[in-house]
């Protein structure tokens, strides 16, 4: 009984948050191949904004994302639904929480260690990118789905502070 309950406790905690965060991205689209880029959009990041704040991409569409963070604080760029943002902030939160993220820092080294007890803290998904003060970084996502996205900043308050904005799909 014990190897039962103990084999389920794992699952849902383990297991399952992984692959409910690959299916939910998959719900959205996919992550694009560096070889089929169709075109370069640039996003800046400021301290809760984003500049342009509303893109426009075609459906089957690879776009590939130079994201650069121009603010003084830790900012994310994250596609998904405004849904999928609103479940996604309890996990940054968890970074807070474990002082992964810090007003203008990630410690990388905490960050792997402590995701190997809890994989959600690892931050490694495919539609997102989390970046340090004047740091860039890339996102290569393929539009497979016509369906209303966002980009969003999921640090907690930044959100609601306004760093979100508009991907149209057409």
């Amino acid at each position: 009984m014990n190897k039962i309950l103990s084999f389920f406790l794992t699952f849902f905690i383990f297991i399952y948050p992984i692959n409910s965060i690959a299916s939910s991205t998959k719900s959205i689209g996919e992550k694009g191949d560096p070889k089929n880029i169709d075109r370069v959009i640039k996003i800046k990041m400021y301290d809760n904004y984003y500049e342009p704040n509303s893109i426009t991409v075609k459906k089957g569409e690879t776009i590939k994302f130079v994201i650069t963070n121009l603010g003084e604080m830790v900012h994310e760029y994250n596609i998904g639904t405004k849904e999928m943002h609103i479940k996604h902030q309890p996990e940054m939160q968890r970074l807070i929480d474990h002082e992964i993220i810090t007003f203008d820092k990630i410690d990388k080294k905490k960050m792997k260690e402590m995701s190997k007890k809890d994989h959600s803290l690892a931050h490694s998904h495919s539609n997102s990118v989390m970046l340090e003060p004047q740091t860039k970084g890339e996102i290569i996502w393929k539009f497979s789905k016509d369906i209303e996205l966002e980009m969003a900043c999921n640090i907690p308050g930044h959100y609601e502070s306004g760093m979100v904005g508009k991907i149209i799909t057409k």
